[in-house]
């Protein structure tokens, strides 16, 4: 049985983007994301000191990495990537153990 993977990525904006115009940014990208083949769920949320945390889950590695090696290309998803500030980014994959709905 394959396990499902937990794509876990931490950012912060880039000075001047306004969080809530970021937000409705993300939400565009939902089109992109749950379009994507192994796509099972997402959230984003953000701390009091603007850290952005997004949870993907996906079906298997090969899902994440296909939704990872895409992501740049659509035109609709290119406020949302442009907003972040790219050093500040850390990604991991982890696999699911527990999970509760």
């Amino acid at each position: 049985m394959t396990k499902h993977i937990i794509e876990t990525v931490t950012f912060r904006l880039k000075d001047g983007v306004d969080p809530a115009d970021f937000t409705k940014s993300a939400t565009a990208m939902n089109a992109y994301v749950t379009g994507c083949t192994g796509f099972i769920s997402r959230r984003l949320s953000c701390n009091a000191d603007g850290l952005w945390i997004e949870h993907i889950e996906w079906q298997d590695m090969d899902a994440a990495k296909g939704a990872a090696a895409g992501i740049g290309a659509p035109e609709g998803n290119r406020p949302f990537l442009s907003a972040i500030d790219g050093p500040s980014v850390t990604m991991s994959h982890t696999e699911l153990k527990v999970s509760v709905n």
